[in-house]
């Protein structure tokens, strides 16, 4: 079904194609779209957070969007605000590339590169010394530049450029890097600024062709069904299930986005989310040759994760009663483009929720656990990503980051063996991160919330207990996990008690995996400092977005979180989002190729003191085995 307004229109519902229209609409008129110009973004311009939550059902909505757009001809690129609602341009910024960044890529880029490198002599004379003939079957990676104050770069749009051969047209083309070689191309001049060759290396020849057979016949058949069908109801974005009730969305950059969660309690219900994404995530390499030092992507900010992803399909991607949601997104171009199936949703057994079996007066009890899952698939380039958020019956939100895909490769050697695994003969699979950032905007029963570190203390002898200490200010609150002490991160209300006279509150809890490896000082470390903390608190600010801040590709660094929190605001019992780092440290395995199995990260947020008990008490017993009650 499409992500649409249902029966109760809100701020929040994401942008229909009919609205992209007429925004597209409005800029052409504004002359502001041409045939030169690229719609590198478009999506909703989401109205202030106390603007939303005062909102009544029926009230007009003012509806806004929010473009990047890229003048081929002008060389310059501006950020847009468009009032649907009136029909005109609100707001216009210049974006100066030295300061600013660059847009993010578009999905012309990627030929244009390929191009422009067909027809480049320079580019055919380093692939003869390789010994093909043919550069049209090589494979081109147009990879997002990074910034390292390369003079030849200065002002301008740039992509590098890794190769890897295509034996066939068939073939997979991971298994054969042509190493040793990178093109720098000037994306708006559709020109090579530079070739850096250090000279030819073997290509490694054995295929990683894994798509064929023969496949095992020994698995016997899972169904999953539902005869009644599922347990939620969906109003256009609205959804709930259970004691759940929450708004899905869906941004191009972002993609999946949770909007006002909150569970039923006493008769109303509470608010404990205001919105949940993952606003950026950024894959730093290890290896520093000149070949690829460069090596540091930011998926989200660069390449837009909305924009590329699957649609999914039933018994592949999801299984069991399956309720999907297209989502809409904008081609170059500013044309609406459907992707069908792009959000799953479903409910799922987890197991047990809880069971106790009482030899005082002989009870035994037994209660299901059961989750609501909602997810997304992306492919970027070589690697895919599934995130799935899970409601469960207790009132437990999590996040899991499911990486699959195929490894980046390039030779294997004596220089490259400390920075690289060798997966294949002669084939190196480079050490890299995978780090993400979830942007937690908190309303833990309103929006005056505050952040309480809590961590296990040893009290001498076996006696041991905990302490709290609340962070103040943000620049207080930037933390790292500590998983000897158990620490976790209470955003509690100070002025909403529970029976026992406590704050209400929700506990964040990490998987304290490694942040951020590469030094400080590094090109990469300050182009991504959130990812050098697990945890950051910022006081709302409706224009803080996105950690490494509006515009990633080719920013020198020093926007996002390191500029939101230097003003060191008050965030104790304050409209307060949470910006919390998780992620994997990958040294691949021969196991991961030629293709790599879900590798996992992610988060859990639970309840405590929210209730004032156990929550699930009402869930009944299973009706499929009466005898556990």
């Amino acid at each position: 079904m499409h992500l649409t307004t249902g029966n109760q229109p809100n701020p929040l519902d994401p942008l229909a194609a009919q609205e992209i229209d007429e925004a597209r609409r409005i800029l052409a008129e504004e002359g502001l779209l041409t045939e030169r110009v690229r719609v590198a973004y478009l999506g909703l311009e989401e109205p202030p957070k106390a603007e939303v939550l005062a909102y009544e059902p029926g009230s007009p909505v003012h509806r806004r969007a929010r473009a990047f757009l890229l003048d081929l001809a002008a060389e310059q690129s501006e950020d847009v605000i468009v009032s649907i609602t009136e029909g005109k341009v609100e707001e216009r910024r210049p974006i100066d590339p030295l300061t600013d960044g660059q847009v993010p890529m578009l999905d012309e880029e990627h030929a244009l590169v390929r191009n422009v490198l067909r027809e480049d002599a320079g580019w055919a004379e380093a692939l003869r010394r390789r010994g093909i003939d043919d550069p049209a079957g090589v494979y081109l990676a147009a990879l997002s530049a990074g910034h390292f104050g390369l003079p030849k770069e200065e002002g301008r749009r740039v992509a590098r450029v890794l190769a890897h051969l295509m034996p066939t047209p068939e073939s997979l083309p991971w298994a054969h890097p042509v190493d040793g070689l990178v093109a720098y191309v000037d994306l708006i001049k559709g020109e090579v600024l530079e070739i850096v060759d250090t000279g030819p290396q073997p290509i490694p020849g054995e295929p990683g062709d894994y798509h064929h057979g023969p496949h095992r016949t020994t698995q016997k058949p899972i169904h999953i069904t539902q005869p009644d069908g599922p347990s939620f109801t969906v109003d256009g974005p609205l959804i709930t299930w259970e004691k759940w009730s929450l708004r899905l969305g869906y941004d191009m950059r972002e993609g999946l986005t949770l909007h006002q969660i909150g569970f039923e309690d006493g008769g109303r219900t509470r608010p404990i989310v205001y919105r949940a994404s993952v606003a950026e995530m950024v894959v730093p390499y290890g290896d520093p040759s000149p070949i690829r030092f460069w090596q540091n992507y930011f998926d989200t900010g660069e390449y837009q994760l909305g924009k590329l992803a699957n649609s999914l399909e039933l018994g592949c991607d999801c299984l069991g009663e399956i309720t999907y949601f297209d989502a809409v997104v904008t081609d170059g171009a500013g044309v609406p483009k459907v992707i069908a199936n792009a959000i799953c949703m479903h409910e799922e057994d987890y197991g047990v929720l809880w069971k106790h079996t009482d030899p005082a007066n002989g009870s035994r009890e037994t209660r299901r656990q059961r989750r609501l899952v909602i997810s997304f698939f992306v492919t970027v380039g070589n690697y895919d990503y599934g995130f799935y958020w899970y409601l469960y019956l207790d009132g437990t939100i999590e996040l899991e980051v499911k990486a699959t895909g195929i490894v980046f490769t390039g030779a294997y050697d004596d220089r490259a063996a400390p920075y690289s695994s060798e997966i294949a003969p002669g084939l190196a699979a480079p050490y890299h991160q995978h780090l993400f950032s979830a942007r937690l905007d908190m309303t833990v029963d309103g929006v005056a919330n505050a952040v309480d570190e809590v961590e296990a203390v040893p009290l001498g002898g076996h006696a041991f207990g905990r302490a709290a200490t609340r962070l103040r200010t943000e620049l207080e609150a930037r933390r790292d996990a500590d998983l000897k002490a158990e620490r976790t991160w209470h955003v509690v209300n100070p002025d909403v008690r529970n029976r026992l006279g406590r704050p209400v509150g929700y506990a964040l809890h990490p998987e304290g995996k490694p942040t951020l490896m590469a030094a400080e000082g590094s090109s990469i470390h300050r182009r991504a400092e959130f990812a050098t903390k697990h945890l950051w608190v910022t006081r709302y600010h409706t224009a803080e977005r996105y950690p490494a801040g509006d515009l990633v590709n080719q920013h020198p660094g020093g926007a996002g979180l390191p500029a939101y929190t230097r003003a060191d605001r008050d965030i104790d019992g304050q409209d307060i989002v949470l910006w919390h780092t998780f992620g994997l440290t990958h040294f691949p395995r021969t196991e991961d190729w030629p293709i790599m199995p879900v590798d996992t990260c992610g988060f859990v947020l639970k309840p405590v003191g929210f209730f004032d008990r156990n929550p699930t008490l009402d869930v009944p017993p299973s009706a499929a085995a009466r005898s556990c009650h």
